[in-house]
C-alpha cells in the first residue's frame, strides 16, 4: 500500500506559494494535489470593482480576470518573490449577474431565479510575483439547474444552512448542490471556483513544482 503522505511529499514544490483568497474550496483543492499553500486574502471591495467594470461595459468573464489580477496584485507586494495566486468567479444568468447570497431569504431567491434556467460560471485564476503578472486565464462552465419546487427549495436551505451562502448561486455541486442540476458543461473544478489543472501545469512549466 502506498503511504499518501509521502506520495504528496514528493511531489516537489520549490517556490512559495501565496492564495489571495479566503476560500475554503480554494485552499482545500490546493492542499489536495499536494501544495504548500500559504492564505493571505486580499480583502478587496468586490463590488464596487464590479459595478465599475460593468458600467463600462465588461462582461462577467472580464470581471472573473479582473478581480483575479487585482487580487493576485495586491497580495504578491506583501510576499517578495512569492507566487501568488489571485482567484474570482462570476455567475451570468441571460445577463443577470448572481453574487454570494448574504443571507438565507437572498439564497432561496437565487435558486428561485435560477430554477430551470442554463447559466455560466466563469472561473479567473492569475498568478503574479513582485507586482508583476506572469500568467492567467478565464475558463467557463455551463449550469443547466432543474426545475426546483417551493418544497426542495425550503429543505434545500434547511440542509445546508449558511454554508450555501459561501459560493455565488448558492450551491457547491461537490455536496448537495449537485442535486440542483441536470446537467454541467465543463471542468468540475472551474466549477468549484478554481481552473486547477491549467494553474498546476503553469507552475511545473514555472519551476514552482516538479514536473
Amino acid at each position: 500500500m502506498t503511504d499518501r503522505g509521502a506520495s504528496m511529499t514528493a511531489i516537489g514544490q520549490s517556490m512559495t506559494i501565496v492564495l489571495a483568497s479566503g476560500s475554503r474550496t480554494r485552499a482545500e483543492l490546493l492542499r489536495g494535489a499536494g501544495l504548500t499553500v500559504e492564505i493571505d486574502p486580499a480583502n478587496v471591495d468586490e463590488d464596487a470593482v464590479k459595478e465599475s467594470l460593468r458600467a463600462e461595459g465588461a462582461s462577467a468573464a472580464q470581471v472573473a480576470e479582473a478581480l483575479s489580477d487585482l487580487k493576485a496584485l495586491k497580495v504578491s507586494r506583501r510576499h517578495p518573490g512569492a507566487l501568488v495566486i489571485g482567484a474570482d468567479q462570476t455567475l451570468d444568468c441571460n445577463g443577470v449577474w448572481f453574487d454570494k447570497p448574504p443571507d438565507l431569504d437572498h439564497l432561496r431567491a437565487h435558486l428561485e431565479a435560477l430554477s430551470g434556467h442554463r447559466h455560466s460560471l466563469f472561473a479567473g485564476v492569475s498568478v503574479m510575483r513582485d507586482g508583476q503578472r506572469l500568467w492567467g486565464l478565464v475558463e467557463p462552465a455551463h449550469m443547466t439547474m432543474r426545475n426546483l419546487s417551493a418544497d426542495f427549495i425550503t429543505r434545500y436551505i434547511e440542509a445546508v444552512g449558511e454554508d450555501g451562502l459561501g459560493s455565488v448561486g448558492g450551491y457547491r455541486l461537490e455536496g448537495l448542490g449537485a442535486q440542483l442540476f441536470n446537467r454541467v458543461e465543463g471542468d468540475y473544478f472551474t466549477v468549484l471556483g478554481l481552473p486547477l489543472l491549467p494553474l498546476l501545469g503553469f507552475l511545473r512549466q514555472h519551476g514552482a513544482i516538479t514536473s
